[in-house]
This record gives structure tokens, sequence and C-alpha cells, in this order.
């Protein structure tokens, strides 16, 4: 095993900077999970790390080894694309093998290890097939396959699952961190689902034109997002966002915007109160409807019981804002309400509930207090105590 440690990385193409001055350490044995959309660079990151891009500056080391003028064959990494690349001539047993055998590895030892690498991802029984008589499934794990028998230092993902159906995503990428746990072998792995991202990394990166904008553990980053970027990026749906401002009366600090006026609890307020425009965030399972109940699993973060109410009225006392509910999505386990308040915001609230309240309908929100995310508007960047 081995880490992998990424200094001052930048990729130049003809078209443009494709990666900027990137520094990123992945931990040995660690799952870190690449995230962005397309054109992000965190492919031209994957391809470097593997030798298949030659950085315009920085350095790449694997394990102890600067490994940047080394070619791939001397890196001991093992790549899986998001096409499978495999031989389509041969079986799964010789396309597992075929990287083994390149390397004059003795064919006992070949054996062996394609068998036991077979038993553990259920290919004992393919072996003698060739890819033309696989599903995608078992032609994604194939691929692994053949990574796995390699026994390198590290692996790398460049979006392997984008070729599978939904519910074949959701079965083979909890096979993935099953498998990185019986491993505990480095994984960088490439996405632009972020649902891929929260659910598969130990840590996650979230990468947008070329920059890192965030590093941390998946709920750390749902939960504080650094910047105006992430805060829309990571999350379904998103985070909503609404441009207002600061103002104090008294004692109290309120966030006044597109129909919203909202009391900040006192840990919500920055040291030094911006005199420009901010952007207030609140995830949808912290919008309420007062008499709506909030999502099981957010429970612990609900403010206390709301009012009761008829789900028709406006409860102004009570309210953050007053909106119309546009559209309604039910979605079983949850309910999705897409409302639009008086200035123009527009705010999704997740439920748990399977409230009566129908499209076209007026009501009141609450935003929880202690749920509520300030940024500044010209920087982007997240507002915190610390910020004097």
């Amino acid at each position: 095993m081995a880490g992998i440690d990424i200094q001052g990385l930048s990729k130049e193409y003809d078209g443009g900077v494709a990666v900027r001055g990137l520094d990123l350490a992945v931990h040995d044995g660690e799952l870190l999970v690449v995230v962005g959309p397309s054109g992000c660079g965190k492919t031209t990151v994957l391809r470097s790390i593997a030798g298949l891009e030659t950085p315009t500056a920085g350095r790449i080391w694997i394990g102890h080894r600067d490994v940047t003028d080394l070619p791939p064959a001397e890196r001991d990494v093992a790549m899986v694309f998001q096409n499978y690349a495999l031989y389509p001539h041969l079986t799964v047993r010789d396309n597992m093998a075929f990287g083994l055998r390149m390397r004059r590895s003795p064919k006992p030892e070949i054996a062996r290890r394609v068998a036991a690498v077979a038993e553990t991802l259920g290919l004992a029984a393919l072996l003698d097939r060739k890819p033309g008589a696989l599903s995608g499934g078992e032609r994604q794990r194939v691929a692994l396959g053949r990574a796995i028998v390699r026994e390198p230092v590290a692996f790398l993902f460049d979006e392997p699952l984008s070729n599978l159906d939904a519910r074949l995503r959701v079965q083979t990428r909890a096979e993935l961190v099953r498998l990185h746990r019986r491993l505990a072998t480095t994984m960088v792995y490439v996405t632009h689902d972020q649902t891929e991202a929260m659910t598969m990394g130990q840590r996650i990166a979230i990468m947008n034109a070329g920059e890192l904008q965030q590093l941390a553990p998946p709920l750390d980053v749902y939960d504080a997002p650094a910047n105006l970027f992430v805060a829309g990026f990571i999350g379904s749906p998103p985070m909503n966002l609404v441009t207002g401002r600061l103002d104090r009366e008294h004692d109290v600090v309120l966030f006044r915007g597109a129909g919203l006026c909202v009391t900040l609890p006192a840990e919500a307020v920055p040291h030094r109160e911006p005199t420009g425009d901010v952007v207030l965030g609140v995830r949808p399972e912290d919008v309420r409807l007062p008499g709506v109940a909030a999502p099981a699993a957010d429970a612990h973060h609900a403010g206390g019981p709301a009012p009761a109410t008829d789900g028709e009225g406006v409860q102004e006392a009570v309210a953050d804002a007053v909106a119309i509910i546009q559209v309604v999505e039910t979605l079983g386990s949850e309910t999705l309400l897409y409302c639009r308040t008086d200035g123009g915001a527009e705010l999704i609230v997740r439920t748990a509930a399977r409230p009566s309240v129908r499209a076209d309908t007026r009501v009141g929100l609450r935003l929880d207090p202690g749920r509520l995310h300030l940024f500044d508007a010209a920087t982007g960047r997240r507002l915190g105590l610390d910020d004097a």
C-alpha cells in the first residue's frame, strides 16, 4: 500500500488550463473520491497519477517515490476505465491474467491469483466466457478483477459505473466499498455523480474549473460547504440559495431578501457583519411547512414541534416566508414541494410526510434556525464566526 501526494499540479493544453496548482494528499489505504462537473479537471488528475498525462508543473509522489517522470508501467498502479477496455477475443480468465502475463509472472501464481479474485467477485462460473456473452455489470467486475490480480499499491477508477443502469450502479458501488474494506488499498475514484461521492468516499475532493474547492469527509462537506459552488453541487435536491442582506434591529440580526425575513441565531452571525449582499443557504429538509413532519433522518435538526395548521392557510406569524406551491413530487418515502415566495425566491421543501397540500396552495415556510448557511455573494466564500 502507499499514499499519493500531489504537489502544485498544473496541466495546460492549447485550449486552456485543465488543472491549476493542485495540492492533494491521499492517505495510505484511503478511498478518496474526486467529484465535479464535466471539464473540471478530475480525469486529468487521475491520468496524471497514472502517467497517462505529463504535468505542465508540479510533482506526484506514490509512497516514497517521486513518479512524476516515470512511465505508467513503473508506477505500480492499476486503472479501471469507464469503457471497461476488455479484449473481446479473450476469455474472462485470459483478460484477468493478461497483465500478469505481460509481467512474466509464473503460471501457477497467475492461476492462483485469478481463481482467488474470481471467487471474490463472483466470476468463478464465468471464467471461460468471452466479454460478448457477459452483462454490463459482469464486464465491469472483470475489469475490476483484472486490476485486482495485479496487487498494485493503488487503484485508480475513472467513472467506472457510468455505463451501468441505475439499479446496477447502486449494487456495484456497494460492492466497491466492501472490496475496499477487504483489500485496504489506496483508491482514487473519479465521478461526476455526487451521490456516488457521498456514499463511497471516506473523503471527497470537489473540483471546479481545474481547482480544488473543498476536501473533507462527505458529511462535513454536506453540513458545512466551503463556498457557493460546493453548496449548490453537493446534495440532491441542491441547497436552496437566496440572495439578500443582513439587517440589525436592536440585538437581533435578520436576513432579508426575495420575500424572506429570517431571524439569525447568534451562532450563525459572523463577527464582522458584511455590508454587501450575502447568500442564505438552507437544505430542502430544513425548510418546514408548519404542521408537516420533518424527514425522519433529520428529526434531530428540527427546531422543536411545529404549530398545527390545516395545510391550506398561511400562518404568517410563525412564517419566515410566504410562498405558493408550484409543483408537488410524491416519491413514496418523501415528498418534494417546489415553492415560490412572494419575492420570487425558488425554494424546495423536502418532507417525510405525505401532506395534503396541492399545487397553487399558499403556505407559510419556516427555516430551521440551527441549519442556516451564509455566503459572501461577491466571493462565494462561506461566512463563519472566524470572519473578523
